[in-house]
């Protein structure tokens, strides 16, 4: 992906995240939308484990909750770039946002992990396409703090449908579904 002809920028002040072409290189933006292109007998099937520990080898050491939000944002951006997951796992709306409750059994009772920490989880695995997607992610979302992304994520539709009538700070365990999120995140770069 030609990280130079796409850029978003998230933000909290806003229901919606803003998006912009640069050097007029539409056929640039076509090709990063249409990256789903490739055939399905030559995608490899990764787990949350796999995008944690890529993230986590990327980035270093971060805290939990850091790590949960930005595999929830690789997920939501493959599914509305690439129109497929990256992993099967569910992401479910915690209080705090979207919590992948396998990745939280791996690192429960932790605040700060490091790739190290997961056992689990395979960085080679993955496609050029998916790479793509996990960086351009990274690039734009992985310098910001935990709270702000767990704020975000409590503006965005997803998050909110799933939690319906729950009280703030309540426990809550429904899926945000993958249907829920491709249909908001894409609706971001249409």
């Amino acid at each position: 992906m030609d990280k130079n002809a796409f850029s978003f920028t998230p933000t909290i002040n806003d229901e919606r995240q803003s998006f912009s072409i640069k050097d007029g290189t539409i056929a640039s933006f076509q090709r990063i939308v249409g990256r789903n292109s490739q055939t399905e007998s030559s995608r490899r099937h990764s787990n949350v484990f796999d995008v944690a520990k890529y993230i986590l080898h990327e980035l270093g050491p971060m805290t939990t909750m850091k790590l949960q939000k930005l595999v929830y944002y690789c997920q939501a951006w493959s599914l509305a770039w690439d129109e497929e997951p990256l992993f099967d796992e569910e992401f479910e709306a915690w209080a705090n946002g979207p919590v992948c409750p396998a990745l939280y059994d791996a690192h429960r009772g932790q605040y700060v992990i490091h790739e190290t920490d997961l056992v689990q989880g395979n960085i080679g695995i993955f496609t050029d396409s998916q790479i793509d997607t996990i960086n351009t992610v990274l690039n734009s979302y992985g310098d910001k703090a935990p709270q702000w992304l767990s704020e975000l994520t409590h503006k965005e539709r997803p998050w909110l449908e799933a939690r319906g009538t729950t009280p703030v700070g309540e426990r809550c365990n429904a899926v945000i579904s993958k249907e829920s999120m491709q249909d908001y995140y894409a609706g971001l770069i249409q």
